[in-house]
Formats: structure tokens, sequence, C-alpha cells
């Protein structure tokens, strides 16, 4: 016998002995089933994300003690009419949802609000779950990276409540399982990357961080929606090394600057040569300009000019 499915909303199909290969699909299948016609004659639906609604309607039957129980509650609430609306009722803000809980049995329907809604005393209890966005950093993590650097790395994640149920009954306290499972998430991340990768694709490092937690704490109905790296501390060694590495960089290069600099300042100065040997008047104007120049910076200096035909004699 094969069969063929996977989650809800496919189909499965079922060969029995004898039928012909499944790559022959001309043939009509005669045992086709569908999930869903099988799961709405059994009374349960499909939500949202493959998950069924029976897992939040599991008050099922309470027991003939239960029964009594709540017969009990809805008498007292009637003799104790109008005083027990203050124990019945109750009201949840537009960013609150109820879960509530009779005889610790999930009450059908899954979480109440936003709004007022009705609980039987003594037997019923509610948690309120605040579907607003909550922030938190995460503490810097000692992390070593692939290229055997430690760094101290923190970062911030924004989170909200996206199933009330499963934020209280699959998991103790979401928020703190958030916080420890970001922190690991954080080592677990940075410690395949190198220390370059890490200084810079930052962003790159939070989509992966945030695919990894919304994954993860999909189950306890939390939604990540954002994660960020804020800072990356380096050790002072490492600073001090990297500082003279830069340091050692730029001296390199405005040494090439200079250099450069001075060989196109010579070649010019033999094209300036080249054309005084040709003219003479030229050398004179510019031993003028030189000494005009000499005058107005430094007053305080005597030039006596001395004309280089005197010293021909002397050099003969």
């Amino acid at each position: 016998m094969t069969t063929q499915g996977g989650n809800f909303g496919s189909s499965r199909v079922i060969a029995l002995p004898g039928d012909r290969a499944e790559s022959d699909v001309s043939e009509p299948r005669e045992y086709c089933v569908s999930v869903n016609k099988m799961a709405s004659s059994s009374g349960s639906k499909v939500g949202p994300g493959g998950r069924r609604d029976e897992d939040h309607d599991s008050d099922g039957d309470i027991g003939c003690c239960g029964y009594v129980l709540t017969g009990i509650s809805l008498f007292l609430c009637v003799i104790t009419f109008p005083l027990s609306l203050c124990m019945c009722i109750k009201i949840v803000q537009e960013y609150e949802r109820a879960v509530i809980y009779r005889l610790g049995r999930l009450v059908s329907g899954g979480a109440k609000g936003p709004g007022m809604f009705f609980i039987l005393p003594c037997i019923d209890e509610y948690k309120k779950v605040d579907l607003r966005t909550v922030s938190f950093d995460v503490p810097p993590q000692e992390v070593l990276t692939r290229d055997s650097v430690t760094v101290a790395v923190d970062a911030v994640v924004y989170y909200r409540v996206n199933d009330a149920v499963y934020s209280v009954n699959n998991v103790e306290n979401a928020a703190r399982s958030t916080q420890l499972l970001a922190a690991t998430t954080l080592r677990n991340t940075l410690g395949t990357k190198a220390l370059a990768e890490i200084l810079s694709e930052r962003e790159h490092i939070s989509q992966l961080m945030q695919g990894a937690l919304d994954e993860a704490t999909d189950p306890w109905g939390i939604k990540v929606e954002r994660v960020e790296v804020k800072d990356v501390r380096l050790p002072i060694q490492l600073q001090r090394a990297m500082a003279a590495e830069a340091e050692a960089s730029r001296e390199a290069r405005a040494k090439v600057i200079a250099a450069e600099g001075e060989q196109k300042a010579s070649r010019a100065l033999k094209e300036a040569a080249d054309i005084m040997v040709d003219s003479p008047a030229a050398l004179q104007l510019r031993y003028l300009q030189t000494l005009n120049s000499i005058s107005a910076e430094k007053n305080s200096t005597i030039i006596f000019p001395l004309p280089m035909d005197l010293l021909r004699g002397f050099m003969k």
C-alpha cells in the first residue's frame, strides 16, 4: 500500500494491491480521501498556519463531578444576583486577551476579548496576555568568531504574542524563554562568522537571527518582529593592534603620495631648467622673482645681488 500526503489541506491516495504504478496518472483513482473532509466529518477545523481549532477547544467532557460543580456555581450566581456580577463579569483592554480555564481545562472558543466576558466563580480562572510589541536587550555575549577572535556583542529584540492560548499552554514563561533563546541564538549565529563579517554585515546577521528566533518561538505563539545588533566590543589588545595596522597603512599611503609628488615636481623642474638654458633672460627674471619673495616674507634679511659675470674670471 502506498500513501501520499502531508499536512492538513493535502490529499491522501491509497493504492490497493493490483493497481498500476503511481506514475500512471491517466487512470482515475477510486480511493482518494481528502483530509479536510475527514476533519470536517469529525468536527475539527484547520486554522491559520496549519493549527487545528480543536487544539484551543480542550474542555471536552468534564465529567459528572464537573457538571455538578458547574450547576452549583450557576445556582450561586443566580441567588446572589446582582452581587455575583462583580465576580462573573471581567473586562480586558483592546491590546489584551484572556485565556479561561474551567476546572483546569481550556474553555472552547480560544482567548476572549477585547471587552467584557463572563466567567463562573470558584470553577473558572483566567490569565491575561498582552499582545503589544515588547522589546528587551540581549546581555553582552562573549563570542568566539570563526577566525578565533573573542568579541562581546549585544542586541535588542522586538516581539509580540501572536497566539495567546499557545503562549500560556505551551510554555511556562514566554517572555523569559524568548530572552534566553535570543541570547543562545546570538552566540550560535556569530560563532559561524568572521570578525570582518560581523563588523560589515550587521543587517544580514540580524535577518538570520530574526528568522531563527521566529521559527523557534512559533510553537509558543510568539512572533519575532525585529532583531538589531547594537554594539560589537573588541578586546583592548585587538583594538591597539588594529589601530597600529591602520596607522601603518596610512603612513605607507602617505609616503607613496609624497614620492609621487616629488617625482612630478622633479619632472617639472627639469622642464623649467631646459627652458632657462635656452633663454638667459628667463633665468634673470627668475632670480629677481626670488629676491622679491624673500624681501616680502623676511624683511630683516639683507641680500646683496652679485652679478655672475664678476665670478667668471675667478672660475677660469
